[in-house]
Parts: structure tokens; C-alpha cells; sequence
């Protein structure tokens, strides 16, 4: 596998503006169902209620992202992952900027040690 070249500063910063623009979290996976009780699995700035609401009984408003609409089936990854990628994209809202500070505040310490030597 190679291995990828080093992120410069600009494109932490880049990742950052990108993440400092999408709606505010934390964002959360919801299982809501659509018109025709069919499946619905979205990622929703407000917690899953656990009752499965069906559309139009969910604020539409707070939904950022959906990984399975199944009427009109329009949103259906082949690999049926549905539940999995709504977690991926809910935690990436918190995890991006951390992994970013991360780079950061790991950088400045070599910086802080390549002084020393």
C-alpha cells in the first residue's frame, strides 16, 4: 500500500473551513420511515425518538444526509450499508475537526522537540 503524502497546511486548513461550514453538531443516525412505511435511515441534527416516525411526522428541516430512502427508491447503496454509512457520516461531524486539532497539536510538539535537538 502506498503511502499517502503528508497533508500540508493549507489543506488542514482547507479541511477545516470545510467542517467550520456544514450545519453545527453533533449530528445523530435517525430510522424513520417515509410515505409508504418503507425504510428511511438518516443522519439528523436531533436524536433517534426510537419510534420510528413516519413522513411527514419527522421534521424534514433537521435531516442532513440519507443513506437509505427506499420510496421513491432513490437513496440505496448496492452494498446495503445504510446503517453503517449513517454512523460513518454522523461521527465524522465531531471526529474531523478532532482528527484535524490532532495533526496540529502532534505538529507543533516535533516542531517543539526538532528546537530542542
Amino acid at each position: 500500500m502506498k503511502v499517502p503524502d503528508a497533508l500540508s497546511g493549507q489543506e488542514l486548513s482547507d479541511i477545516e473551513e470545510l467542517a467550520a461550514a456544514a450545519t453545527p453538531g453533533p449530528w445523530h443516525v435517525r430510522q424513520l420511515d417515509d410515505d409508504r412505511a418503507m425504510g428511511l435511515v438518516a443522519v439528523s441534527t436531533v436524536p433517534d425518538t426510537g419510534l420510528g416516525e413516519r413522513w411527514p411526522q419527522f421534521d424534514h428541516q433537521r435531516l442532513v444526509a440519507a443513506t437509505l430512502v427506499q420510496h421513491p427508491r432513490y437513496v440505496d447503496v448496492a452494498d446495503e450499508r445504510w446503517d453503517e454509512n449513517a454512523r460513518f457520516i454522523a461521527a465524522a461531524r465531531q471526529d474531523v475537526p478532532r482528527l484535524v486539532a490532532e495533526i496540529r497539536r502532534l505538529r507543533r510538539l516535533l516542531e517543539i522537540d526538532h528546537v530542542r535537538v
